[in-house]
C-alpha cells in the first residue's frame, strides 16, 4: 500500500508540473528560473529538517554521490529540458522522457550488475509508443531541422535523470534518507546554478507577476520537495527500473488536464495510446505466479 501511494503520488505531482512549467515561460530566463525553483525547494526542505532536528550534515565520504545527485537531479536534466522546450512541443520531451525506465534498466545493469528483465523492456516499448499516438502525428509531422537539437537535449535530459536515479540508489544503501540526500541536493544544485548565472553573465529578473510566483512555488514545494522526495522513496523502496515508470504515466496526468482546462480532445488514435500506456503499467506491476518447489516423492511401501 505504501508503494502504491509513493507512485500514484509522484505520478500525479509530476503530472502536473508541465502546466506550472508553461506559467513561468517569459521574460525571465530559464536559468534563472531554475535556480529560482531548487534555492525556493532548498530553504523550505533545509529549513523544515532543521526545525524538526533531522537535519544531518553528510561524511566526506558521502559527499561526492549526493553532489552528483545534485547536478544530474536539481540542475543539468531541468537545464537540457527546458532548453529543449524552446525547439521541439513539450508532448515530444514527455514521449522522450519515458524512455528513463530503458536508461535505468541499463545503467543498474552497469553500475549495480542488476539484470534487465525481460517485461521491463516490454512495459517500456509499450509506454512510449502509446505516448507517441497519445500526443498524436501532427507532433512528428512538426518536426524541422531544429528539432533534433530538441530530441538529443530531451535524451540528454533524460540521461542526467537516470545518472541521479543510480546516485540515489547509491546514497540509500549507504543510509542516508532520501529526504537528507534532497535537502544537501537541491542546496547544492541551486549552488551550481547561482554558478553558472555567473559565469554565463545570465540577467538575474524578478519574478514579473503572481502567476509566475504561485507557479514557482508549487514548483519548488509540490514540484520538487515533494515530489523528488516521494520519488526517491520509491526508488529506494522498489528499485530504479520499476519506479522509473512513473516518467511514463505522468504525461497522461497532463493530457487528461489539459482536455479539461485547454480544450485537448481525445482521438481514437489517442484512446489506443492511452490503452497501450495502460497496459505498459500493468505489464511492469503485475505479480507473476511463484513456481512451486518441485519436491521429491515419498517412496511407497509396497506389500507383498
Amino acid at each position: 500500500m505504501t508503494n502504491l501511494l509513493l507512485f500514484s503520488s509522484t505520478v500525479l505531482i509530476w503530472g502536473t508540473t508541465w502546466i506550472a512549467i508553461a506559467l513561468q515561460i517569459g521574460p525571465v530566463p530559464v536559468l534563472v528560473s531554475v535556480f529560482y525553483r531548487f534555492a525556493l525547494a532548498a530553504l523550505v526542505l533545509v529549513g523544515v529538517m532543521a526545525l524538526t532536528g533531522r537535519l544531518k550534515g553528510p561524511t566526506l565520504k558521502q559527499q561526492p554521490f549526493i553532489l552528483v545527485q545534485a547536478l544530474s537531479l536539481f540542475c543539468c536534466n531541468f537545464l537540457c529540458f527546458y532548453h529543449a522546450a524552446s525547439y521541439v512541443p513539450s508532448g515530444l520531451i514527455s514521449v522522450v522522457f519515458s524512455l528513463a525506465t530503458v536508461y535505468n534498466a541499463v545503467n543498474a545493469r552497469i553500475f549495480f550488475g542488476d539484470k534487465i528483465k525481460p517485461r521491463t523492456l516490454v512495459a517500456a516499448g509499450l509506454g512510449a509508443n502509446g505516448l507517441a499516438l497519445l500526443f498524436g502525428p501532427e507532433i512528428f509531422i512538426a518536426v524541422n531541422p531544429d528539432s533534433w537539437k530538441g530530441i538529443g537535449l530531451s535524451a540528454l535530459g533524460t540521461l542526467f535523470f537516470s545518472f541521479g536515479n543510480m546516485a540515489s540508489r547509491r546514497n540509500s544503501a549507504a543510509g542516508i534518507a532520501p529526504v537528507t540526500a534532497n535537502a544537501w541536493g537541491m542546496s547544492y544544485g541551486s549552488i551550481a546554478l547561482l554558478a553558472l548565472i555567473s559565469i554565463t553573465g545570465t540577467p538575474i529578473v524578478l519574478p514579473p507577476n503572481q502567476t509566475y510566483l504561485a507557479a514557482l512555488v508549487y514548483l519548488s514545494v509540490i514540484g520538487s520537495v515533494v515530489g523528488f522526495t516521494t520519488y526517491l522513496m520509491l526508488v529506494s523502496r522498489i528499485g530504479s527500473q520499476k519506479a522509473a515508470y512513473a516518467t511514463v504515466l505522468f504525461p497522461v496526468v497532463a493530457l487528461t488536464l489539459s482536455s479539461l482546462y485547454e480544450d485537448y480532445h481525445f482521438t481514437p488514435l489517442a484512446m489506443v495510446g492511452l490503452a497501450l500506456t495502460l497496459a505498459g503499467n500493468a505489464v511492469m506491476f503485475a505479480r507473476l505466479p511463484r513456481r512451486q518447489p518441485v519436491t521429491a516423492a515419498e517412496p511407497v511401501e509396497l506389500k507383498v
